[in-house]
């Protein structure tokens, strides 16, 4: 089999950005506005419960015309990264690195290092799954492989906040939100990583803690 790193040409990465604890929509000013930008991160049983569901949503506020020419950056990798001994690091990651109109999917599977720094850690393409980039506009293409499924390419933001009654709250001007609201984020898209993995792979007690980066390479 081929040596997937060469494939990739991807060597060490330093982080981009920090950890995406709840939304993170343009707050970043080292990477605001870039392709490294991490909107947010949802974590959650999938509609098979056998199964759990991470995605990495990037580059914010992308009106459906600069959607259409927006693209994954190769010298950026999303990695997701999971603790199932509750010490706070990884024992887990799942990587996903852009290449020639692909998301390429390695992991779950043991980090060769923890921390703020990571290397490709597949080998071979044995140990990957690709799946096409969906263009915008387009049925969403998945792709399954030893039980896990991805999705790669933009999406609506699906994250709901009122940004105006919240600056009327912080302001004094206002006590609560409305019911409904306005979302601030109506309109505007994101570029979205998805993978399903079963619980099976991820391992620990039931418990697990969970954070994603994007790291750049130097």
């Amino acid at each position: 089999m081929k040596n997937f790193k060469k494939i990739l040409g991807v060597g060490i990465l330093a982080v981009a950005s920090l950890i995406v604890i709840a939304a993170d929509h343009i707050d970043a000013p080292t990477v605001q506005g870039g392709t490294s930008d991490i909107t947010d991160f949802y974590a959650f049983q999938g509609e098979n419960t056998n199964n759990l569901v991470f995605v990495a949503n990037l580059q914010g506020l992308l009106s459906p015309t600069a959607t259409a020419s927006a693209a994954f950056d190769e010298d950026v990798m999303i990695e997701f990264n999971i603790d199932n001994t509750g010490d706070n690091i990884e024992d887990l990651v799942i990587q996903a690195v852009p290449r020639n109109g692909k998301m390429y999917i390695i992991g779950p599977i043991a980090p060769s290092q923890t921390g703020l720094n990571s290397t490709i850690t597949a080998e071979t393409s044995k140990d990957v799954l690709g799946v096409n980039i969906t263009s915008y506009g387009m049925d969403a293409v998945v792709e399954t492989k030893n039980g896990i499924s991805a999705f790669a390419g933009p999406r609506d933001d699906p994250f709901f906040m009122d940004f105006a009654q919240y600056s009327a709250i912080i302001g004094g001007n206002a006590t609560s939100f409305n019911n409904p609201g306005s979302d601030t984020f109506a309109g505007t898209n994101v570029m979205s990583i998805v993978v399903e993995v079963p619980k099976a792979m991820i391992g620990g007690s039931g418990t697990i803690n969970t954070w994603v980066e994007s790291k750049r390479k130097q």
